[in-house]
Protein backbone atom coordinates (compact mmCIF):
# COMPACT_ATOMS: atom_id res chain seq x y z
CA UNK A 1 0.00 0.00 0.00
CA UNK A 2 1.04 3.59 -0.84
CA UNK A 3 -0.49 6.63 0.73
CA UNK A 4 0.55 10.03 1.40
CA UNK A 5 0.44 10.79 5.31
CA UNK A 6 0.01 13.72 7.84
CA UNK A 7 2.88 12.10 10.48
CA UNK A 8 3.31 13.72 14.14
CA UNK A 9 6.43 11.78 14.20
CA UNK A 10 6.53 12.69 18.74
CA UNK A 11 2.76 11.45 18.58
CA UNK A 12 2.38 8.32 16.19
CA UNK A 13 4.22 5.09 16.77
CA UNK A 14 6.96 4.89 13.80
CA UNK A 15 8.36 1.29 12.84
CA UNK A 16 10.90 2.74 10.69
CA UNK A 17 11.67 6.25 9.58
CA UNK A 18 13.55 6.67 6.30
CA UNK A 19 15.32 10.11 5.58
CA UNK A 20 17.14 11.86 3.12
CA UNK A 21 20.10 13.92 4.62
CA UNK A 22 22.37 16.63 2.54
CA UNK A 23 26.00 16.97 3.84
CA UNK A 24 25.52 21.17 2.91
CA UNK A 25 22.18 22.47 3.24
CA UNK A 26 19.05 21.66 5.00
CA UNK A 27 16.18 19.77 3.07
CA UNK A 28 13.38 19.35 5.34
CA UNK A 29 11.25 21.64 7.68
CA UNK A 30 9.75 19.54 10.29
CA UNK A 31 11.48 20.40 13.00
CA UNK A 32 11.74 16.52 14.77
CA UNK A 33 13.26 15.46 11.82
CA UNK A 34 15.71 18.22 11.59
CA UNK A 35 16.95 17.29 15.04
CA UNK A 36 17.11 13.59 14.35
CA UNK A 37 19.17 14.93 11.34
CA UNK A 38 21.24 16.79 13.81
CA UNK A 39 22.13 13.30 16.10
CA UNK A 40 22.82 11.59 13.02
CA UNK A 41 25.19 13.96 12.15
CA UNK A 42 27.11 14.18 15.39
CA UNK A 43 28.27 10.72 14.48
CA UNK A 44 31.87 11.14 12.40
CA UNK A 45 30.75 8.36 10.43
CA UNK A 46 27.70 10.40 8.75
CA UNK A 47 27.65 13.50 7.38
CA UNK A 48 25.31 13.62 4.65
CA UNK A 49 27.62 12.82 1.98
CA UNK A 50 26.25 11.05 -0.72
CA UNK A 51 26.57 6.85 0.33
CA UNK A 52 26.49 7.84 3.75
CA UNK A 53 24.30 4.99 5.92
CA UNK A 54 23.44 5.51 9.69
CA UNK A 55 20.29 3.67 11.84
CA UNK A 56 19.59 5.15 15.41
CA UNK A 57 17.38 2.93 17.57
CA UNK A 58 14.48 4.73 19.93
CA UNK A 59 15.21 8.11 19.14
CA UNK A 60 14.61 10.23 22.45
CA UNK A 61 11.27 12.34 22.50
CA UNK A 62 9.72 9.71 19.77
CA UNK A 63 7.32 7.07 19.21
CA UNK A 64 10.17 6.11 16.48
CA UNK A 65 11.55 2.35 16.70
CA UNK A 66 14.53 2.90 14.44
CA UNK A 67 15.47 6.02 11.72
CA UNK A 68 17.37 5.31 8.70
CA UNK A 69 19.84 8.19 7.81
CA UNK A 70 20.77 8.06 3.73
CA UNK A 71 23.60 10.59 2.21
CA UNK A 72 22.66 12.12 -0.71
CA UNK A 73 25.74 14.46 -1.39
CA UNK A 74 25.50 18.56 -2.34
CA UNK A 75 22.11 19.57 -2.66
CA UNK A 76 22.68 21.21 -6.17
CA UNK A 77 23.44 17.62 -7.35
CA UNK A 78 19.92 16.66 -6.96
CA UNK A 79 17.72 15.41 -9.62
CA UNK A 80 14.15 13.12 -9.55
CA UNK A 81 16.24 10.27 -10.50
CA UNK A 82 18.58 10.91 -7.38
CA UNK A 83 15.07 10.42 -5.13
CA UNK A 84 14.18 8.12 -7.17
CA UNK A 85 17.09 6.37 -6.32
CA UNK A 86 17.49 6.79 -2.98
CA UNK A 87 13.78 5.52 -2.17
CA UNK A 88 14.71 2.45 -4.14
CA UNK A 89 17.88 1.89 -2.13
CA UNK A 90 15.44 2.57 1.41
CA UNK A 91 12.80 0.20 0.34
CA UNK A 92 15.65 -2.76 -0.23
CA UNK A 93 17.34 -2.19 3.10
CA UNK A 94 13.88 -2.52 4.88
CA UNK A 95 13.37 -5.57 2.23
CA UNK A 96 17.07 -7.01 3.96
CA UNK A 97 16.16 -5.99 7.37
CA UNK A 98 13.15 -7.71 7.41
CA UNK A 99 11.05 -4.92 7.80
CA UNK A 100 6.99 -4.70 6.88
CA UNK A 101 6.45 -1.01 7.21
CA UNK A 102 8.53 2.14 5.93
CA UNK A 103 7.61 5.85 6.87
CA UNK A 104 9.49 8.54 4.77
CA UNK A 105 10.38 11.77 5.45
CA UNK A 106 9.59 13.62 2.54
CA UNK A 107 12.03 16.85 1.41
CA UNK A 108 10.54 20.33 1.54
CA UNK A 109 10.24 21.06 -2.49
CA UNK A 110 11.07 24.84 -1.38
CA UNK A 111 14.40 23.83 -0.31
CA UNK A 112 15.13 22.49 -3.49
CA UNK A 113 15.48 22.51 -7.37
CA UNK A 114 12.81 20.32 -8.12
CA UNK A 115 8.71 20.94 -7.90
CA UNK A 116 6.88 19.17 -5.22
CA UNK A 117 4.72 17.27 -7.61
CA UNK A 118 7.92 15.70 -9.29
CA UNK A 119 9.45 15.22 -5.80
CA UNK A 120 6.59 12.96 -4.41
CA UNK A 121 6.08 11.17 -7.78
CA UNK A 122 10.06 10.06 -8.22
CA UNK A 123 10.17 9.04 -4.23
CA UNK A 124 6.58 7.08 -5.40
CA UNK A 125 8.41 5.81 -8.60
CA UNK A 126 11.21 4.95 -6.57
CA UNK A 127 9.67 2.60 -3.79
CA UNK A 128 7.40 1.06 -6.32
CA UNK A 129 9.81 -0.15 -8.09
CA UNK A 130 12.62 -1.19 -5.43
CA UNK A 131 9.81 -2.86 -3.40
CA UNK A 132 9.90 -6.33 -6.12
CA UNK A 133 11.57 -9.50 -5.34
CA UNK A 134 11.78 -12.39 -8.40
CA UNK A 135 11.87 -15.39 -6.06
CA UNK A 136 9.33 -17.98 -7.67
CA UNK A 137 11.31 -20.32 -9.25
CA UNK A 138 13.57 -20.32 -5.42
CA UNK A 139 12.02 -22.67 -2.72
CA UNK A 140 12.54 -20.92 0.30
CA UNK A 141 11.11 -17.27 0.12
CA UNK A 142 14.21 -15.29 2.12
CA UNK A 143 12.98 -12.06 1.41
CA UNK A 144 9.47 -10.15 1.98
CA UNK A 145 8.28 -7.05 0.07
CA UNK A 146 7.60 -4.20 2.57
CA UNK A 147 3.36 -4.18 2.79
CA UNK A 148 3.04 -0.38 3.88
CA UNK A 149 4.92 2.71 2.39
CA UNK A 150 4.16 6.06 3.46
CA UNK A 151 5.22 9.63 2.32
CA UNK A 152 5.20 12.43 4.97
CA UNK A 153 3.38 15.29 3.68
CA UNK A 154 1.19 18.26 5.03
CA UNK A 155 -3.08 18.02 4.80
CA UNK A 156 -2.42 19.92 1.79
CA UNK A 157 -0.25 17.67 0.10
CA UNK A 158 -2.20 14.51 0.99
CA UNK A 159 -4.57 16.20 -0.91
CA UNK A 160 -3.12 16.75 -3.56
CA UNK A 161 -0.89 13.97 -4.43
CA UNK A 162 -3.31 10.90 -3.16
CA UNK A 163 -4.29 10.36 -6.80
CA UNK A 164 -0.58 10.89 -7.99
CA UNK A 165 0.01 7.53 -5.56
CA UNK A 166 -2.92 5.72 -7.46
CA UNK A 167 -1.45 6.69 -10.29
CA UNK A 168 2.07 5.74 -9.93
CA UNK A 169 1.21 2.26 -7.59
CA UNK A 170 -0.65 1.32 -11.52
CA UNK A 171 2.14 2.24 -13.47
CA UNK A 172 4.78 0.36 -11.77
CA UNK A 173 3.06 -2.47 -10.76
CA UNK A 174 2.78 -2.61 -14.83
CA UNK A 175 6.22 -1.99 -15.22
CA UNK A 176 6.94 -4.55 -12.35
CA UNK A 177 4.87 -7.37 -14.24
CA UNK A 178 6.59 -6.24 -17.53
CA UNK A 179 10.15 -7.36 -15.85
CA UNK A 180 8.47 -10.40 -14.26
CA UNK A 181 7.00 -11.64 -17.82
CA UNK A 182 11.03 -10.60 -19.39
CA UNK A 183 13.01 -12.80 -16.35
CA UNK A 184 10.26 -15.60 -16.61
CA UNK A 185 12.43 -18.41 -18.30
CA UNK A 186 11.84 -19.09 -21.78
CA UNK A 187 10.07 -22.87 -21.25
CA UNK A 188 7.40 -21.22 -19.05
CA UNK A 189 6.63 -18.43 -21.46
CA UNK A 190 6.44 -20.14 -25.35
CA UNK A 191 4.27 -18.40 -27.46
CA UNK A 192 0.94 -20.24 -26.46
CA UNK A 193 1.72 -19.82 -22.78
CA UNK A 194 2.89 -16.10 -23.24
CA UNK A 195 -0.18 -15.47 -24.87
CA UNK A 196 -2.12 -16.78 -22.10
CA UNK A 197 -0.24 -15.32 -19.60
CA UNK A 198 -0.84 -11.68 -20.89
CA UNK A 199 -4.33 -12.92 -21.85
CA UNK A 200 -5.07 -13.60 -17.89
CA UNK A 201 -3.80 -10.54 -16.82
CA UNK A 202 -5.69 -8.14 -19.30
CA UNK A 203 -8.47 -10.05 -18.28
CA UNK A 204 -8.34 -8.56 -14.65
CA UNK A 205 -7.64 -5.20 -16.06
CA UNK A 206 -11.19 -5.52 -18.21
CA UNK A 207 -9.09 -5.14 -21.44
CA UNK A 208 -10.68 -6.43 -25.01
CA UNK A 209 -7.73 -9.15 -25.67
CA UNK A 210 -7.86 -11.50 -28.44
CA UNK A 211 -5.35 -14.00 -29.71
CA UNK A 212 -5.10 -14.78 -33.01
CA UNK A 213 -3.23 -18.50 -33.60
CA UNK A 214 -1.33 -19.95 -36.39
CA UNK A 215 -3.84 -21.17 -38.67
CA UNK A 216 -5.52 -17.62 -38.53
CA UNK A 217 -1.86 -15.95 -39.50
CA UNK A 218 -1.90 -18.75 -42.42
CA UNK A 219 -4.79 -16.97 -44.08
CA UNK A 220 -4.05 -13.71 -43.13
CA UNK A 221 -1.01 -14.28 -44.91
CA UNK A 222 2.05 -13.23 -42.38
CA UNK A 223 4.19 -14.92 -44.24
CA UNK A 224 7.11 -13.09 -42.41
CA UNK A 225 5.89 -14.06 -38.98
CA UNK A 226 5.32 -17.60 -40.30
CA UNK A 227 8.79 -17.72 -41.65
CA UNK A 228 10.23 -16.82 -38.29
CA UNK A 229 7.97 -19.26 -36.69
CA UNK A 230 8.46 -22.35 -38.75
CA UNK A 231 11.90 -23.41 -36.85
CA UNK A 232 9.88 -23.93 -33.34
CA UNK A 233 7.77 -26.82 -32.54
CA UNK A 234 5.84 -23.57 -30.54
CA UNK A 235 3.10 -22.38 -32.60
CA UNK A 236 3.30 -18.27 -33.05
CA UNK A 237 0.63 -16.31 -31.99
CA UNK A 238 -0.62 -12.93 -32.53
CA UNK A 239 -1.78 -11.15 -29.69
CA UNK A 240 -3.83 -7.69 -29.25
CA UNK A 241 -5.35 -5.57 -26.15
CA UNK A 242 -7.91 -2.80 -26.99
CA UNK A 243 -8.69 0.30 -24.66
CA UNK A 244 -11.19 2.28 -26.13
CA UNK A 245 -13.04 4.83 -24.48
CA UNK A 246 -16.51 6.38 -25.48
CA UNK A 247 -16.01 9.54 -27.92
CA UNK A 248 -11.79 9.05 -27.99
CA UNK A 249 -10.66 11.36 -31.26
CA UNK A 250 -7.20 9.80 -31.66
CA UNK A 251 -5.82 6.26 -31.68
CA UNK A 252 -1.93 4.99 -30.82
CA UNK A 253 -0.61 1.61 -31.33
CA UNK A 254 1.53 0.15 -29.84
CA UNK A 255 3.40 -3.32 -31.12
CA UNK A 256 6.16 -5.07 -29.10
CA UNK A 257 8.70 -7.68 -30.63
CA UNK A 258 7.92 -11.03 -28.60
CA UNK A 259 10.39 -13.53 -29.82
CA UNK A 260 10.27 -15.71 -26.35
CA UNK A 261 13.30 -17.37 -26.86
CA UNK A 262 16.01 -15.99 -29.97
CA UNK A 263 18.56 -19.01 -30.53
CA UNK A 264 19.16 -17.40 -33.99
CA UNK A 265 18.09 -19.74 -36.20
CA UNK A 266 20.11 -21.55 -38.65
CA UNK A 267 22.99 -18.96 -37.58
CA UNK A 268 23.01 -19.93 -34.30
CA UNK A 269 23.78 -17.49 -31.64
CA UNK A 270 27.91 -18.13 -30.10
CA UNK A 271 28.07 -18.65 -26.63
CA UNK A 272 27.99 -15.37 -24.76
CA UNK A 273 25.19 -14.08 -26.31
CA UNK A 274 22.82 -16.94 -26.17
CA UNK A 275 22.01 -17.67 -22.41
CA UNK A 276 19.87 -14.07 -21.87
CA UNK A 277 17.72 -14.67 -24.96
CA UNK A 278 14.03 -15.54 -22.74
CA UNK A 279 14.50 -11.51 -22.92
CA UNK A 280 14.22 -11.02 -26.58
CA UNK A 281 10.30 -10.54 -25.61
CA UNK A 282 11.40 -7.84 -23.91
CA UNK A 283 9.04 -5.08 -26.23
CA UNK A 284 6.01 -7.01 -26.29
CA UNK A 285 6.51 -7.66 -22.52
CA UNK A 286 6.60 -3.14 -21.98
CA UNK A 287 3.70 -3.28 -24.77
CA UNK A 288 1.13 -5.80 -22.58
CA UNK A 289 2.55 -3.92 -19.14
CA UNK A 290 1.94 -0.52 -20.93
CA UNK A 291 -1.76 -1.95 -21.45
CA UNK A 292 -2.48 -2.53 -17.87
CA UNK A 293 -1.42 0.33 -16.83
CA UNK A 294 -3.36 2.13 -19.63
CA UNK A 295 -6.52 0.45 -18.45
CA UNK A 296 -6.38 1.87 -14.67
CA UNK A 297 -4.82 5.38 -15.81
CA UNK A 298 -7.83 5.88 -18.16
CA UNK A 299 -6.71 8.15 -20.80
CA UNK A 300 -9.03 9.88 -23.35
CA UNK A 301 -7.63 8.28 -26.34
CA UNK A 302 -7.82 4.48 -28.06
CA UNK A 303 -4.85 2.76 -27.21
CA UNK A 304 -4.15 -0.76 -28.49
CA UNK A 305 -1.14 -3.14 -27.70
CA UNK A 306 -0.30 -5.35 -31.00
CA UNK A 307 2.10 -8.33 -30.08
CA UNK A 308 3.58 -10.75 -32.54
CA UNK A 309 4.64 -13.79 -30.11
CA UNK A 310 7.61 -16.53 -31.98
CA UNK A 311 10.12 -18.77 -31.06
CA UNK A 312 13.28 -18.54 -33.19
CA UNK A 313 15.01 -21.94 -33.18
CA UNK A 314 16.99 -24.21 -35.55
CA UNK A 315 15.78 -27.12 -37.19
CA UNK A 316 15.25 -29.26 -40.33
CA UNK A 317 12.05 -26.96 -41.03
CA UNK A 318 13.62 -23.56 -40.41
CA UNK A 319 14.37 -20.66 -42.71
CA UNK A 320 17.34 -20.44 -44.06
CA UNK A 321 20.31 -17.65 -45.16
CA UNK A 322 18.75 -17.47 -48.94
CA UNK A 323 15.80 -18.18 -48.59
CA UNK A 324 13.00 -16.02 -50.10
CA UNK A 325 9.62 -14.91 -47.70
CA UNK A 326 6.67 -13.22 -49.24
CA UNK A 327 5.54 -10.26 -45.97
CA UNK A 328 1.82 -9.32 -45.26
CA UNK A 329 2.32 -6.51 -47.56
CA UNK A 330 3.24 -8.60 -50.68
CA UNK A 331 6.75 -7.71 -50.08
CA UNK A 332 9.26 -10.39 -50.95
CA UNK A 333 12.54 -10.17 -48.28
CA UNK A 334 15.34 -12.72 -48.98
CA UNK A 335 16.95 -13.81 -45.74
CA UNK A 336 20.50 -12.94 -45.42
CA UNK A 337 20.30 -13.73 -41.86
CA UNK A 338 18.10 -15.92 -39.85
CA UNK A 339 19.18 -13.75 -36.19
CA UNK A 340 17.91 -10.88 -38.16
CA UNK A 341 13.87 -12.21 -37.31
CA UNK A 342 12.53 -9.63 -34.80
CA UNK A 343 12.40 -7.25 -37.87
CA UNK A 344 10.39 -9.70 -39.98
CA UNK A 345 8.02 -10.45 -37.08
CA UNK A 346 7.20 -6.96 -36.56
CA UNK A 347 6.04 -5.92 -40.29
CA UNK A 348 4.06 -8.36 -40.33
CA UNK A 349 2.43 -6.88 -37.24
CA UNK A 350 2.67 -3.35 -37.98
CA UNK A 351 1.43 -3.56 -41.70
CA UNK A 352 -1.52 -5.77 -40.57
CA UNK A 353 -2.47 -3.02 -37.15
CA UNK A 354 -1.71 0.15 -39.80
CA UNK A 355 -4.65 -1.35 -41.90
CA UNK A 356 -6.57 -2.36 -38.91
CA UNK A 357 -6.52 0.55 -36.93
CA UNK A 358 -5.51 3.39 -38.78
CA UNK A 359 -3.28 4.24 -36.16
CA UNK A 360 -2.79 8.28 -35.27
CA UNK A 361 0.21 7.36 -34.02
CA UNK A 362 2.36 3.84 -34.44
CA UNK A 363 5.16 2.97 -31.85
CA UNK A 364 6.78 -0.09 -31.56
CA UNK A 365 9.49 -1.60 -29.20
CA UNK A 366 12.18 -4.11 -29.83
CA UNK A 367 15.21 -5.49 -28.44
CA UNK A 368 16.45 -5.20 -32.44
CA UNK A 369 20.04 -4.64 -32.75
CA UNK A 370 23.59 -5.05 -30.94
CA UNK A 371 24.53 -2.28 -33.03
CA UNK A 372 22.21 -0.11 -30.81
CA UNK A 373 23.56 -1.23 -27.65
CA UNK A 374 27.56 -0.40 -29.52
CA UNK A 375 25.86 3.18 -30.12
CA UNK A 376 24.32 3.76 -26.88
CA UNK A 377 25.46 1.01 -24.05
CA UNK A 378 23.18 -0.51 -22.01
CA UNK A 379 21.54 1.92 -20.34
CA UNK A 380 19.61 4.32 -23.17
CA UNK A 381 17.18 3.09 -26.25
CA UNK A 382 17.64 4.64 -29.57
CA UNK A 383 14.71 6.26 -31.40
CA UNK A 384 14.19 6.57 -34.51
CA UNK A 385 11.22 8.56 -36.61
CA UNK A 386 10.69 11.22 -39.18
CA UNK A 387 8.29 12.93 -36.74
CA UNK A 388 10.65 15.47 -35.40
CA UNK A 389 7.68 16.13 -32.12
CA UNK A 390 7.00 12.59 -31.48
CA UNK A 391 10.85 11.89 -31.54
CA UNK A 392 11.51 14.65 -29.34
CA UNK A 393 8.20 13.72 -27.24
CA UNK A 394 10.01 10.00 -26.69
CA UNK A 395 13.24 11.64 -25.55
CA UNK A 396 11.22 13.70 -23.16
CA UNK A 397 9.45 11.10 -21.78
CA UNK A 398 12.54 9.01 -21.15
CA UNK A 399 14.20 12.07 -19.45
CA UNK A 400 11.24 12.40 -17.10
CA UNK A 401 11.47 8.80 -15.95
CA UNK A 402 15.10 7.78 -16.39
CA UNK A 403 14.10 5.34 -19.30
CA UNK A 404 16.40 7.75 -21.45
CA UNK A 405 16.45 7.53 -25.05
CA UNK A 406 18.52 9.14 -27.67
CA UNK A 407 17.00 9.58 -31.35
CA UNK A 408 19.34 8.40 -34.27
CA UNK A 409 18.87 9.57 -38.05
CA UNK A 410 16.94 7.46 -40.43
CA UNK A 411 19.04 8.71 -43.99
CA UNK A 412 17.39 7.69 -47.12
CA UNK A 413 20.78 6.58 -48.56
CA UNK A 414 21.09 3.60 -46.16
CA UNK A 415 18.37 2.08 -47.74
CA UNK A 416 20.34 1.36 -50.41
CA UNK A 417 22.27 -0.98 -48.18
CA UNK A 418 18.90 -3.21 -48.22
CA UNK A 419 18.55 -3.13 -51.57
CA UNK A 420 18.25 -7.35 -53.00
CA UNK A 421 19.32 -8.55 -56.63
CA UNK A 422 16.19 -11.31 -56.21
CA UNK A 423 13.58 -10.05 -54.14
CA UNK A 424 11.97 -6.71 -52.96
CA UNK A 425 14.23 -6.69 -49.62
CA UNK A 426 17.07 -8.11 -47.76
CA UNK A 427 16.49 -8.42 -44.22
CA UNK A 428 19.71 -7.43 -43.48
CA UNK A 429 22.71 -4.70 -44.39
CA UNK A 430 25.20 -5.24 -47.27
CA UNK A 431 28.04 -2.98 -45.22
CA UNK A 432 29.25 -4.22 -41.77
CA UNK A 433 28.46 -0.33 -40.31
CA UNK A 434 24.94 0.79 -38.66
CA UNK A 435 22.74 -2.06 -38.30
CA UNK A 436 20.26 -0.10 -35.90
CA UNK A 437 19.82 2.51 -38.87
CA UNK A 438 19.42 0.21 -41.41
CA UNK A 439 17.03 -2.01 -38.83
CA UNK A 440 14.85 1.12 -38.47
CA UNK A 441 15.27 1.93 -41.85
CA UNK A 442 13.79 -1.56 -43.15
CA UNK A 443 11.00 -1.30 -40.83
CA UNK A 444 10.43 2.11 -42.21
CA UNK A 445 8.85 0.23 -45.34
CA UNK A 446 6.03 -1.41 -43.73
CA UNK A 447 4.10 1.95 -41.97
CA UNK A 448 3.10 3.95 -45.35
CA UNK A 449 2.46 7.22 -44.04
CA UNK A 450 1.71 6.58 -40.44
CA UNK A 451 2.86 8.84 -37.84
CA UNK A 452 5.53 6.23 -36.40
CA UNK A 453 8.78 5.81 -34.19
CA UNK A 454 10.97 3.17 -33.51
CA UNK A 455 12.74 2.67 -30.14
CA UNK A 456 15.76 -0.36 -29.61
CA UNK A 457 15.71 -0.93 -26.43
CA UNK A 458 18.17 -3.68 -26.79
CA UNK A 459 20.35 -2.17 -24.16
CA UNK A 460 18.14 -1.34 -21.22
CA UNK A 461 15.76 -4.36 -21.42
CA UNK A 462 18.12 -6.42 -19.38
CA UNK A 463 20.04 -5.49 -16.52
CA UNK A 464 23.46 -8.08 -15.36
CA UNK A 465 23.03 -7.15 -12.61
CA UNK A 466 20.74 -4.85 -9.69
CA UNK A 467 20.71 -1.16 -9.31
CA UNK A 468 18.91 1.24 -6.81
CA UNK A 469 15.12 0.50 -7.89
CA UNK A 470 16.03 -2.70 -9.95
CA UNK A 471 16.70 -6.33 -9.54
CA UNK A 472 18.77 -7.71 -11.91
CA UNK A 473 17.06 -9.47 -15.04
CA UNK A 474 14.44 -7.84 -16.45
CA UNK A 475 14.01 -4.29 -15.99
CA UNK A 476 10.40 -3.49 -17.55
CA UNK A 477 12.30 -0.83 -19.39
CA UNK A 478 9.34 1.35 -21.70
CA UNK A 479 6.26 0.92 -19.63
CA UNK A 480 6.78 4.20 -17.73
CA UNK A 481 8.06 6.35 -20.55
CA UNK A 482 5.14 5.22 -22.74
CA UNK A 483 2.82 6.07 -20.15
CA UNK A 484 4.13 9.47 -19.94
CA UNK A 485 4.03 9.56 -23.67
CA UNK A 486 0.45 8.85 -24.08
CA UNK A 487 -0.64 11.53 -21.25
CA UNK A 488 0.98 13.91 -23.43
CA UNK A 489 -0.45 12.27 -26.99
Amino acid sequence: MLEVKVVNLKRVKVDTLVVPVCEDHEIHTDNTVKSLIGAAKAFSEFKGKKGDVITLFEPSETRITRALFFGLGKAETLTGESFRAFAGKAVKACINAGLSAMTLATPSAAELTINAETLFGTLMEGACLGNHIFDRYKMEKEKTPVKTLVLMGTAAQKKAYSGLAKSVAAICGASVMAREWVTTPSNHKRPEAFAELIQKAASTAGLKTRIMDDRWLEKQQFGAMLAVAQGSSAKPRLVTMEYAPKDAVKTVVLVGKGVTFDSGGINLKPSGSIETMKMDMSGAAAVAGTMMAVARLKPGIKVVGVMPLVENMPSGTAIRPGDIIRSYTGKTIEIGNTDAEGRLILIDAMAWAVKQYKPDTLIDLATLTGACVVALGEKIAGVFSKDPELAAGIVASGEKTHERCWRLPLPEDYKELLKNDFADMNNVSSGRWGGAITAALFLSEFVGDTRWAHIDIAGPAWAKKASDYCGAGGTGFGVRLLCDLIDKL
